[in-house]
């Protein structure tokens, strides 16, 4: 099984801002804004609308958005029929997954970047000045999974799943568009779903504790000698942590069994 480490969300070239962290330690990584049907005004958590949330929080981009990671089905106001947990790429973050030789039963570890919030008096506020690291910084995590139970690369199959950003025309007619759908449930746990949301803890986050959100921390699965691409450690002192510079989306690690336990304990509750 190859692990994939995704990012996803806003980042401060798309949304501005970074997700929230909950209270009770529900993480909503807020889907990139698009030109794609949906809105933000079309999703909501705990009852109010993502666009509230982002109206609390200062966001000052478009309403449409890029839904996608599509994994909670729940986050949709009005439900969808026959709905299933996908997720799409396209050109060369696609090429990467076909030349790392993506497959059935691969998992992706989605991350993004996030920032525990608060609710004051009815509104949505970043937490600042605690004097607890995770609480008052901002923060690489994983947030969510998807094992590959199906790849979808023919238009007309692609075409099968209309609700999904991918599946519009105008991706559809490029060659290097696919979906990856979910397994029914994961390979190595039958009680969970194969694809879905991971709500906050320590062991999920990426970054490096008192060092900027993007500084990792040091982890042999996915260190230097052990992704499938062509990286430098950037960090500022590369023996204490890991920096992946430059615009990327997904990062292979060598498949081990050190990795799938890691990945693994990721998901495990």
């Amino acid at each position: 099984m190859k692990v994939i480490l995704s990012r996803k969300g806003f980042d401060s070239a798309n949304g501005g801002i970074v997700s929230p962290i909950f209270e009770d330690g529900t993480m909503i990584s807020f889907p990139i804004p698009s030109y794609d049907c949906d809105k933000y005004t079309d999703l909501q958590y705990n009852g109010a609308s993502y666009r509230e949330i982002l109206s609390d929080l200062n966001y000052k981009g478009g309403e449409s958005c890029h839904v996608d990671p599509d994994l909670d089905e729940n986050r949709r106001i009005n439900k969808i029929d026959g709905w299933e947990p996908a997720f799409g790429q396209i050109d060369a973050a696609a090429g990467y997954l076909k030349n790392i030789g993506i497959e059935k039963g691969d998992l992706f570890l989605f991350f993004g970047n996030f920032h525990y919030v608060i609710n004051d008096d009815g509104h949505y506020k970043y937490v600042r000045r605690t004097g607890d690291f995770y609480k008052d910084k901002d923060l690489q995590v994983i947030w969510g999974y998807l094992q590959v139970g199906e790849i979808l690369d023919n238009p007309d199959e692609i075409k099968k799943m209309w609700w999904h950003p991918h599946a519009c025309e105008q991706r559809r007619c490029n060659n290097t568009n696919v979906i990856f759908k979910a397994s029914k449930t994961l390979s190595f746990d039958k009680s969970k779903s194969g694809a879905g949301l991971l709500t906050f803890d320590k062991k999920r986050v990426l970054t490096r504790e008192n060092c900027n959100k993007a500084t990792w921390k040091m982890n042999s699965v996915y260190d230097l000698n052990h992704v499938l691409s062509s990286r430098n450690n950037s960090a500022k002192n590369p023996s204490e942590g890991i920096y992946y510079a430059g615009i990327w989306q997904e990062l292979g690690l060598v498949e081990s069994d050190e990795c799938t336990a890691w990945a693994k304990s990721i998901i495990a509750d």
